[in-house]
């Protein structure tokens, strides 16, 4: 990937208010060619907001968003048929089988893959010919995936796509799509609360709180975040910038280090310590990592909202 290159998504005071509520405040984020981004946070952080956004279903406050360079008000049919979009809940024509679905879409996009469909409509075990209306919620977004992915798009926006689903059809649809990503050179982008689904899928980070982007980063970035526990009578001094989650009960003190360097941060414990024992330095997962943000975030923002009321 050209990191020079222009990016897929670029967010510029992106802002969206319903009457007195803040949905996403000034999100200044941009999205690199060929990456898998998750775009994480709480429900009602922004996720769905940001991405009905891009796709020109809602219209800004405020500032403005570009996909493929161009502002998301003006994107034109050749844009969208170059992106795909897939979303929990999304609605389908019930009257239709699935194979009248993949025909009646097939002309509108120019790079149409028919091969490709059908390699999607195997790979998901997808009955042809029964109607949308007789379909589970599973085979309903598999038969979503199959139309939103046979015109092989270059930007591919899902919405908490395995919401609600049964643990089988979840990992089948992750399957899927390590699958076809590993083929492909697309951009994706997936918004989700839940970690867990989609760890491994991804390469990028977005985090959002409360309407504001708190950091986009490389996954393996977040990987190297560090819990650290010690005992100690003595307590530290001074605490680092990046350290995060701090606590201090009895005599175990814990937290989290964003840019841990052993050498030198044990060598700095033991000075300040020296009766140190029990160091524990342990590697966190993703969700740990993203738990441990959004509590720190929550931490220093207490203060304020007691002075606030």
């Amino acid at each position: 990937m050209n990191q020079d290159s222009q990016p897929v998504i670029a967010c510029d005071r992106l802002t969206k208010r319903y009457g007195a509520q803040t949905a996403l405040d000034a999100l200044e984020w941009q999205v690199p060619s060929g990456t898998m981004t998750a775009l994480l946070g709480q429900n009602g952080a922004g996720k769905t907001t940001t991405l009905r956004l891009l796709v020109n279903l809602l219209k800004p406050t405020r500032g403005e968003a570009r996909v493929f360079g161009r502002p998301s008000q003006k994107l034109r049919s050749s844009d969208f048929a170059r992106l795909g979009y897939v979303a929990e809940g999304q609605e389908l024509p019930e009257w239709m089988s699935i194979a009248y679905l993949l025909n009646y879409l097939k002309p509108m996009y120019p790079t149409w893959d028919e091969g490709f469909c059908y390699q999607l409509v195997d790979l998901f075990e997808l009955p042809l010919e029964r109607k949308i209306s007789e379909l589970s919620r599973g085979m309903r977004m598999k038969a979503a995936f199959v139309s939103s992915l046979a015109y092989r798009p270059e930007l591919l926006l899902l919405d908490e796509p395995f919401s609600g689903l049964d643990t089988l059809v979840r990992e089948d649809l992750i399957d899927a799509l390590l699958e076809l990503t590993a083929q492909e050179r697309w951009t994706i982008v997936i918004s989700s609360h839940d970690i867990d689904d989609i760890e491994r899928l991804v390469d990028h980070a977005a985090i959002l709180h409360h309407g504001r982007l708190l950091l986009h980063e490389p996954v393996e970035t977040l990987q190297a975040y560090r819990e650290i526990s010690f005992r100690s009578e003595s307590a530290l001094e001074a605490l680092e910038p990046h350290w995060i989650s701090y606590q201090r009960e009895g005599e175990r003190t814990q937290w989290v280090d964003t840019v841990f360097d052993e050498e030198t941060t044990v060598a700095a414990l033991k000075q300040a310590c020296p009766d140190l024992r029990d160091l524990s330095v342990r590697a966190l997962s993703l969700k740990e990592a993203y738990v441990a943000l959004l509590r720190s975030r929550k931490e220093s923002s207490e203060p304020q909202q007691r002075l606030a009321s």
